[in-house]
């Protein structure tokens, strides 16, 4: 049985499901329009000229494939050269020291000065 709050007798009183579900009249909102999707509009705004949808830049997925698949012996963070090199050493460095770092933090919590 479902229970809804009566205005008049200011008591529980039964009901139907979907009176006890929108309570006091309330009843859910439906937009008037639906909205616009956010993510279907093309990088480029189209001309009424045209009817296909350019994209701008180019399709940098075969090349990225073609590099990536390569069995070259060289591990797939590095393959893409000075740049991965650069990031991944970085990466290393601060990794290093920060562990460094929270080492000498835990020495000096440990042992306070007197």
């Amino acid at each position: 049985m479902y229970y809804k709050f009566s205005g008049i007798t200011q008591k529980l009183t039964g009901s139907a499901p979907t009176s006890a579900y929108s309570p006091q009249g309330l009843r859910p909102g439906v937009p008037a329009e639906t909205p616009s999707m956010v993510f279907s509009t093309p990088t480029k705004v189209v001309s009424d000229a045209r009817t296909t949808v350019e994209y701008l830049g180019k399709n940098k997925v075969p090349d990225f494939q073609r590099l990536f698949q390569t069995s070259d012996g060289i591990p797939i963070h590095l393959k893409r050269g000075v740049p991965d090199r650069l990031l991944y050493r970085t990466t290393m460095a601060l990794t290093i020291g920060g562990a460094l770092y929270c080492l000498v933090a835990l020495y000096i919590a440990a042992n306070p000065k007197k």
